[in-house]
């Protein structure tokens, strides 16, 4: 098995981990499947998994990306304005989506969804 997968699958154990609390059944009668609680529950480990990946994605991209101008600043010097230029833009576009991720997360936890039920 490679790294990558070990990563992912250790991701996907501690979201899940993580997200167990928030599915601990109720005892009696106040359990009920179709709860507004359950769906909020499940709103909240939603949000958390969109925010925490959309997190990871970035910071792995953005690191990605400075090295890789790093690498071709100290190839080049003289490109070294255009690069830095290319750098910040492909930066910039990276944290907007991690921030849409974000949005999504709020929209997600602030909807009523008893209103729904």
């Amino acid at each position: 098995m490679n790294k990558s997968a070990k990563l992912i699958g250790l991701v996907v154990f501690l979201v899940l981990a993580a997200g167990m609390p928030l599915l601990a059944q109720e005892g009696g009668a106040a359990a009920a499947p179709e709860s507004k609680a359950s769906i909020y529950k499940i709103s909240l480990i939603v949000a958390a998994a969109i925010i925490t990946l959309a997190a990871a994605a970035g910071a792995f991209c953005q690191a990605k990306a400075i090295s890789a101008a790093c690498e071709g600043i100290s190839r080049n010097p003289a490109a070294a304005p255009h690069i830095r230029f290319i750098l910040l833009l492909g930066l910039i576009l990276i944290e907007t989506l991690v921030i849409y991720a974000l949005l999504v997360t709020f929209i997600i936890l602030m909807v009523k969804w008893g209103a729904y039920a």
